[in-house]
């Protein structure tokens, strides 16, 4: 049987994914109960992504605490391959680095690798992709990050900085890692071979700016961690600290069955979609509940593979009491698909319509972000 089988990769995520056998796959750690009091030691309260487990795995985060604790401040670091539109499942890791950057006023790097897309897509130009990153511009903008502690750059705009850090990483990696860390074969471009190299400069970049070693944190989806396998296993050949990593789960899709995924419109809320569009999505959404009104009251449904329930956690609920209800009410039968949906895709509309009005503003802000060469 094959039922079991997912791919993670940075470009291909298919299948319901284990994530227990991702943790032993990936060679990461679970976030642990006295590593997560470590880190509310310092922060006070717990973010609901990490609570609910959603970050849920890291490299060396107790490491970073540790040199946090002797006075040794570390810098974020994250990033958006800009081949479509922003969805929900790009602002989640997003809204957890604004909470990491507000609790522990830290500066920000946020790498748009528009290289990256235009070299693994093949439908997308050079134009498109530039296009599409400052469209995500605007999102990631809107999430609310400090403007004088954030810096967003163009991997093609920067590069004149990027590229000679860039060939230090290229010289230690060879195209028989690449080939195994990212199943690359004979035939897939050398751009694609060199990315990677690209990708790993952000991780020490602030410690080339200051002329020392300053740690560096990643919150990213998980399916991003093997460019940075790689760039762990390089960065102290060239005297750097290796960064460590907050890895989050995937947002779920509406259609049930993988993550949200800007290929298929049908199981993503963009942040450029209309009232009507949300509504429309959340409607045909796939549910945990059972095939009539009637069974449903009787037999009940299943909240864990409820699409709606999962937007609901992952999401547009932040009080855990709340979830906890909702999550009942859809698993004893009294919960039914259409007044789910109602509810979900009128919060999701509000939140929508909100986030667009921050859009807007961005416009004029978007120089107070950008860093080119």
């Amino acid at each position: 049987m094959k039922e079991d089988r997912f791919v993670v990769t940075p470009w291909e995520v298919s299948g319901k994914v284990d994530y227990n056998k991702l943790i032993k796959e990936f060679g990461i750690q679970p976030l642990s109960e006295p590593l997560i009091g470590r880190l509310k030691k310092h922060t006070k309260d717990l973010h609901y992504l990490i609570r609910r487990n959603i970050i849920f795995a890291h490299r060396d985060f107790d490491w970073l605490l540790n040199e946090y604790e002797k006075g040794n401040k570390f810098y974020l670091y994250t990033g958006r391959g800009p081949s479509g539109h922003t969805h929900l499942g790009h602002l989640t890791p997003w809204i957890f680095t604004k909470w990491l950057q507000d609790k522990f006023d830290v500066k920000l790097l946020f790498q748009i690798t528009d290289d990256e897309k235009f070299l693994f897509k093949e439908n997308l130009s050079v134009e498109d992709v530039k296009k599409f990153a400052y469209e995500n511009i605007l999102d990631i903008i809107a999430v609310g990050f400090d403007p004088k502690k954030t810096k967003i750059f163009l991997d093609t705009e920067y590069s004149k900085t990027l590229y000679p850090q860039a060939i230090r990483v290229a010289k230690h990696i060879t195209f028989s890692t690449t080939k195994a860390v990212f199943g690359f074969k004979n035939e897939s471009n050398v751009g694609q071979i060199f990315f990677t190299s690209i990708q790993a400069v952000p991780a020490f970049l602030e410690s080339v700016f200051q002329g020392k070693n300053v740690p560096c944190l990643i919150p990213l989806g998980v399916d991003q961690d093997p460019h940075f396998r790689v760039a762990r296993d390089v960065l102290p050949k060239l005297g750097y600290y290796k960064p460590a990593v907050l890895h989050s789960k995937l947002t779920p899709g509406l259609i049930g069955g993988g993550k949200m995924s800007a290929s298929d419109p049908s199981s993503t809320i963009f942040t450029t979609d209309s009232p009507e569009v949300v509504e429309k999505k959340i409607k045909n959404a796939f549910t945990g509940q059972q095939a009539t009104a009637e069974l449903q009251r009787k037999l009940g449904g299943n909240p864990d593979i409820c699409s709606v329930c999962q937007y609901y956690y992952y999401f547009f609920e932040q009080d855990d009491r709340k979830v906890k209800e909702i999550f009942d009410a859809e698993r004893s039968g009294k919960l039914l698909a259409g007044e789910h949906k109602e509810d979900l895709a009128e919060r999701a509309i509000k939140f929508i319509e909100e986030h667009q009005k921050k859009r807007e503003k961005a416009r004029d802000q978007i120089d107070k972000f950008i860093l080119r060469d």
